[in-house]
């Protein structure tokens, strides 16, 4: 089987993913995958993060930028459901005290 690592964290996985798997989200934002992948597993529901970004250099040209959330497809609706209420969440109104 061929594998490519994901150069964030030099993980070897698989080039094509089982047919099981499917994107939740496709976003350019490193930090924000990881929030995500973090609310969903900490609900139970496995999540693989790829992404073909050379980290040192900030390049989010077209498909060099995309960072694909996955879930399995069993997990779609409760993953939606978070995914919702994460951006709900995340709205600054800029009314919140930060005390500065």
């Amino acid at each position: 089987m061929e594998h490519v690592f994901d150069l964030f964290l030099l993980i070897p996985y698989p080039m094509s993913m089982p047919d099981d798997w499917t994107v939740l989200l496709i976003t350019c934002d490193s930090l924000e995958a990881e929030i995500l992948k973090d609310l969903l597993e900490s609900g139970g529901i496995p999540v693989v993060i790829r992404s073909a970004k050379v980290t040192p250099y900030p390049v989010n040209i077209g498909r060099m930028g995309e960072v694909k959330v996955m879930i399995k497809n069993a997990d779609k609706d409760a993953a939606e459901e978070a995914l919702r209420k994460f951006r709900e969440e995340a709205v600054f109104t800029g009314d919140e005290d930060y005390g500065g």
